[in-house]
């Protein structure tokens, strides 16, 4: 009997080697990948998550998902510390991806997860964006400066090259320089503005909101939105509860995820502020066109996505493959022989 397994193990710096820091590839793999889900092509078990401390929302969550046609099934193990940044300077997020083949029920790649994470959830903020903003928009304004805004940034305007204005604003003034000086590499054609703690005139005019935050407080204000706006809500509590109530629709990643989490609309549909018929849509019925996504400019449209454990598989399944023809990573041999030999 065969006892040899291979298995390739992916730092982020051999992913990245591989061209795998690529938002237009990403959109393009998780929109395919929200119509596959719709077509019952996707297996998405319930994940498990442990919160270790309720008021700053410390957690480890297993994320597992299935790719029926591709013939994977993966696992996200993620770490979300919100104060880290704050108190030891280091990221509020950390992960690691595993991912078996189906014909033999190997595993097959251990990989970083936390590009993946990132990358999968400002992609598809995007996609959210790409069907609900007002086309063409000019100016995003930024609450938060840290590796999600980084990565909402660079999603954004990989969607609309229109965007010319980014205004920003967090608690820490050397964030904000950081997060200038990086996205200018990327793109010297946009004008930024930093407004510091002023998170008003961040959000005012903002034809897109982004607000990526690791604190648990309602920061964002419906009076500073905009008619016309689209406001993507990317961490836990972020906004006042009048911002949903502005909302003409809201959109999320996944409702049925959504609800039982912490997020604004979450709170509120446990205070029976909201229903679930008040959710005009999830995000693949607006992508495969089941539901209809901005149908004015005037409409001000709420964005809430938490992350789907399918998605990250896919998103991660893509990188693999990419890699593995790439030639990057290093092959370890788990098991060469019985363990009785």
């Amino acid at each position: 009997m065969n006892f040899k397994r291979d298995i390739l193990v992916l730092t982020q710096r051999d992913l990245m080697d591989s061209g795998c820091f690529d938002f237009k590839a990403a959109i393009e793999v998780i929109e395919k990948t929200l119509v596959d889900f719709s077509k019952g092509r996707i297996i998405f078990p319930d994940k498990v998550s442990v919160v270790f401390n309720e008021s700053t929302q410390d957690r480890i969550n297993c994320l597992p998902g299935g790719l029926i046609d591709e013939k994977i099934y993966g696992m996200k193990w993620v770490s979300v510390f919100p104060e880290n940044p704050y108190l030891k300077n280091l990221p509020n997020l950390s992960a690691v991806i595993l991912l078996s083949e189906l014909e033999n029920g190997f595993p097959v790649a251990f990989m970083e997860g936390t590009l993946c994470s990132n990358m999968r959830t400002a992609s598809m903020s995007a996609i959210g964006a790409k069907y609900l903003a007002n086309p063409n928009p000019q100016t995003i304004g930024f609450i938060g400066t840290g590796e999600q805004a980084k990565s909402h940034f660079l999603a954004m305007k990989n969607v609309f090259p229109s965007i010319r204005i980014c205004k920003i604003s967090a608690n820490s003034e050397a964030s904000e320089e950081l997060f200038i000086a990086q996205m200018k590499k990327f793109h010297p054609d946009v004008e930024f503005t930093a407004y510091h703690e002023n998170y008003k005139d961040a959000a005012t005019d903002a034809d897109i909101i982004v607000t990526a935050i690791s604190g648990q407080e309602p920061i964002l204000k419906a009076a500073w939105i905009k008619k016309g706006a689209f406001y993507c809500h990317v961490a836990g509590y972020e906004d006042e509860f009048k911002v949903a109530q502005k909302a003409d629709k809201i959109v999320c990643d996944d409702w049925n995820v959504v609800k039982h989490r912490t997020q604004t609309i979450s709170r509120m549909y446990k205070q029976g502020l909201l229903k679930d018929e008040d959710i005009h849509a999830n995000l693949y019925e607006i992508v495969t066109g089941h539901k209809p996504g901005r149908e004015n400019a005037d409409e001000f449209i709420y964005y809430n996505g938490v992350g789907l454990s399918y998605i990250d598989v896919a998103l991660a399944t893509w990188m693999y493959k990419k890699a593995k023809a790439k030639g990057c990573g290093q092959v370890i041999t788990m098991q060469d022989k019985s363990m009785f030999d």
